[in-house]
């Protein structure tokens, strides 16, 4: 982490840098990296060389590289660095190394660039042998520590000798014999009020317990291997990712947004990912649901524009949270969480028939439910208009303060009633009315779906726009359409809340030129005024953004935009590093022998772009689960060029867990149903030829 400081880099603990500097450096500068490399367990091998050059050596006798220095890393309740160093050279020699180090316990939002007014006190460094204490006294009244310690075996004691530990860094010297090797190893400890590491344990006991708890997630989850190794493989770091981006909050687990700005929990996030993740787990959607149940509104509180039932946008746990300087605790400004919820809990229980946990969350989805009718205007449409000056001006997944403008590019004034908003409003009436009829209450179930097909009339009367051939992106305060060509529309598909008709002519809109960048669908449409490929909300391809336009266009039929869509993503990102899409890229048009332009700060590994992958190899499957029915129906699946065929292994449907393969021929994509385990399962598949 170098230099100390850098805003992107560093180790945190629930919002809360921990180790801001993290240098190694040799005798003679910095080593020559051979190679850098991490697995998808999360354990990192870094090898270097010291060379001659280290010692001034350019004309010499001597072999050019010398010392080899392996550095694994991984991170479990410490970060460790275990550096291991053999002599290849023909003579005995004295090397030293030095790790120089820092901790600033800044908040998340000071490393995003916050200024602060005061901060509170930090400590002297407290020195304990090969042990040194980092302390902050925060203004929210809690002690933040960063503990450092330094790790030498038996063997490695005789070998190493320490010439410097102090708050900022060790320097050792090292003797080593022809062909002989030292290894030691740091490890760095956060805590906060008096929390101390647990004892320490070998590096290899750490990395294998790392591995086979990577394993056995990987094996709850959905097994995919088909024609294209390197698919396999991007769908293997998808399913590691998902694990990776778990955090622990009162010890209930939830999937994090992203790293390295949105280490916490987020709503939408989380219930967006919740549901693309189901092809492979429906554990993300499960803590998902239970997570966000717990923090729901209870309270009309401004401040935090909490309101009941609401469910909350972002929860952080850092200095400034605590000491009242944000309103993330949990802050609600947020307009499509709730109806998200509500969709997300049904499609859990169509994926899984899980009646406990339906049981469960049923009085936090009728809060939700009431909330979404208390909010909805006279002509039922749901709008946003943030009541605190500390919260979002836009409150849709676009939420930056540029992320909702006209055609002309000047920005929407609220209360703004989004397009995509109403369609999961559409959707989650539509679904609590499926829940409730389920239940036997009919007549609630017969009054939501009338308040669905009215809202869903109110959005293609009030939103349609008749040039574009699409939907407007919003209603403003004056009623009047914001009539940006965007990528929202392609949310309303999602929500199966558009005609059939219109459906087709949407797809169209989002495949056309000025929307398709060649790697994806855009945020905003070439030529729009506000349009700038590499701005955040304005023009770039986010891949959450087009999973869901996929999956709208299959749920009406359109599996082949569907793969148009996986087919442009793939191809992005099979240049990305670890065969990860981030969270967003520039949407700067795709011409021959050009490149995926990256965002300069976007999140890898991002929640809803590792679950991207899976939804849309949904959409252009065409799967469509009914686990109450112990029903799963495949519509018109398509795959893309370069894929042969695709098999499903163990995708669980309630009970049952089936083997699914897809093969692409000639005249189409056919579908062959291997072993099911668990329970019956009845199959229905519509082939389009």
């Amino acid at each position: 982490m170098s230099p100390a400081g850098a805003r992107d880099l560093g180790l945190f603990l629930t919002d809360t840098r921990h180790l801001s500097g993290w240098q190694l450096l040799v005798q003679g500068g910095p080593p020559l990296c051979l190679s850098s490399q991490v697995s998808t367990d999360y354990v990192s091998q870094i090898d270097f060389t010291i060379t001659g050059l280290h010692e001034g050596d350019l004309l010499g006798k001597e072999p050019v590289n010398y010392v080899h220095l392996r550095r694994d890393q991984l991170i479990d309740d410490v970060f460790v660095d275990r550096l291991v160093l053999t002599n290849f050279q023909g003579r005995p020699i004295r090397q030293w190394l030095e790790v120089e180090w820092a901790a600033d316990f800044a908040d998340a939002f000071e490393v995003r660039g916050a200024r602060r007014p005061r901060r509170g006190r930090y400590h002297a460094p407290e020195v304990d042998g090969r042990r040194v204490l980092l302390r902050y006294q925060g203004l929210d009244g809690r002690e933040y520590l960063t503990e450092v310690r330094l790790d030498l075996d038996g063997e490695a004691d005789r070998r190493i000798e320490v010439d410097r530990f102090d708050g900022g860094g060790a320097r050792l010297a090292l003797r080593l014999e022809p062909g002989e090797s030292g290894a030691l190893a740091f490890s760095v400890f956060a805590g906060v009020d008096g929390a101390r590491p647990r004892p320490p344990r070998p590096f290899g006991e750490r990395a294998t317990t790392a591995h086979r708890a990577y394993a056995e997630w990987a094996e709850r989850c959905t097994g995919f291997s088909s024609s294209n190794a390197v698919f396999d493989r991007a769908l293997v770091q998808a399913v590691a990712d998902l694990k990776a981006l778990q955090v622990f909050h009162d010890d209930q687990p939830v999937i994090s947004a992203g790293i390295p700005w949105y280490t916490c929990p987020f709503g939408r996030d989380a219930l967006i990912t919740g549901f693309q993740a189901l092809l492979s787990t429906p554990e993300v959607a499960r803590q998902a649901l239970r997570f966000l149940a717990r923090l729901q509104g209870t309270q009309d509180d401004p401040e935090r524009d909490e309101e009941p039932g609401k469910i909350p946008h972002e929860i952080r746990f850092g200095e400034m949270a605590r000491a009242g300087e944000v309103p993330h605790t949990p802050y609600y400004g947020s307009v499509d969480a709730t109806p998200l919820f509500l969709v997300l809990l049904s499609e859990y229980v169509l994926w899984t028939d899980d009646q406990q946990t339906l049981a469960e969350l049923l009085p936090a989805a009728e809060r939700a439910l009431g909330w979404l009718e208390r909010q909805s205007g006279p002509d039922g449409l749901l709008a946003y208009e943030r009541r605190t000056r500390k919260g979002l001006r836009n409150q849709g997944w676009k939420d930056s303060h540029d992320g909702v403008p006209f055609a002309s590019g000047r920005p929407a004034d609220p209360p703004i009633a989004l397009v995509e908003v109403q369609g999961y409003a559409v959707d989650a009436r539509r679904r609590m009315a499926d829940l409730l009829a389920a239940a036997g209450r009919e007549g609630e179930a017969e009054r939501l779906r009338a308040a669905a097909d009215a809202l869903a009339a109110q959005v293609d009367a009030r939103f349609w726009m008749p040039g574009p051939e699409t939907y407007a992106l919003a209603l403003d305060g004056a009623g009047r359409q914001v009539d940006a060509v965007t990528s929202n529309p392609g949310h309303l598909l999602f929500s199966r809340a558009a005609p059939a008709g219109r459906a087709h002519q949407v797809t169209a809109s989002l495949l056309a030129p000025a929307m398709w960048s060649g790697w994806g669908i855009r945020t905003l449409a070439k030529g729009q005024g506000a349009y700038n490929p590499l701005s955040y909300h304005d023009g770039t391809v986010w891949p959450h953004d087009n999973s869901l336009a996929a999956m709208g266009m299959a749920c009406y039929g359109e599996t082949r935009g569907a793969g148009q869509v996986l087919d442009g993503l793939w191809a992005a990102l099979q240049h990305f590093r670890h065969l990860r899409l981030p969270e967003l890229f520039c949407g700067l048009e795709r011409d021959a022998g050009q490149f995926p332009v990256h965002y300069p700060v976007a999140c890898s590994p991002q929640a809803w772009s590792s679950g991207a992958i899976f939804l849309l190899v949904r959409a252009c499957l065409g799967i469509f689960p009914d686990a109450p029915r112990r029903t799963l129906h495949i519509a018109s699946p398509a795959l893309p060029d370069w894929l042969d065929h695709l098999t499903l292994h163990r995708l669980a449907i309630g009970p049952a867990r089936a083997t699914l393969q897809f093969t692409r021929t000639a005249s189409g994509t056919y579908v062959s149903v291997g072993e099911v385990e668990g329970g019956p399962l009845h199959v229905r598949i519509d082939l389009r030829r």
